[in-house]
């Protein structure tokens, strides 16, 4: 699908959740997969989009994990969790945000919202691991913040391909532009012109 055209000095693209202790869950997690969405970075850079990374990460320990938690509390069985580095084939370069996050949303224990007025962000772009995990989360908490929002669908994945697929054609598209990092590249393109 086309997007609108956009204005690269209030569009963040967040790379969310493409850690190693989460990609080694993912076995979709393809030489593709890290090439596009480098290439994605690479040209957002160039158009003057903010590229933003978002973790998910705890302290030694895990004192952010209640044992009510399901979802997170099998995470306190091994460290997984505490390294906050991004993936090596798409790492941040020197100078961009990485906000540390404690839920399953972007913007959920961290600083996200701060770094997006302070830059007068409008329009977030979103990629990351899994769809059905912070994508669909931190889509839905921006849906209320009134960000516009486009979901890049060949730079998300999820554990569950079917999940991932109902999410990407039928939940997103009621608040959220959905397209291809094929398509953005033409939009980034079109924005420097």
């Amino acid at each position: 699908m086309p997007i609108d055209p956009l204005d690269p000095r209030r569009t963040a693209l967040l790379i969310m959740d493409v850690q190693p202790g989460i990609v080694s869950l993912y076995p979709d997690a393809t030489e593709t997969y890290f090439t596009r969405l480098s290439k994605l970075a690479d040209a957002a850079r160039v158009a003057g989009v903010h590229v933003i990374y978002v973790v998910v990460s705890f302290r030694p320990g895990h004192p952010e994990i209640n044992p009510r938690n399901p979802g997170f509390s099998r995470v306190k069985e091994g460290d997984r969790l505490v390294d906050q580095r991004v993936h090596a084939s798409v790492a941040p370069q020197p100078g961009e945000v990485v906000v540390v996050k404690r839920r399953v949303s972007a913007f959920s224990g961290s600083d996200l919202d701060i770094v997006l007025r302070s830059h007068d962000i409008q329009h977030l772009i979103l990629a990351g691991i899994a769809t059905s995990g912070v994508v669909l989360s931190t889509l839905r908490q921006a849906a209320d913040a009134d960000y516009r929002l486009t979901v890049l669908a060949d730079c998300c994945l999820d554990a569950d391909a079917e999940v991932h697929d109902v999410l990407i054609r039928k939940i997103f598209p009621r608040q959220a532009t959905v397209t291809t990092a094929d398509a953005l590249l033409g939009a980034l393109q079109a924005s420097r012109t």
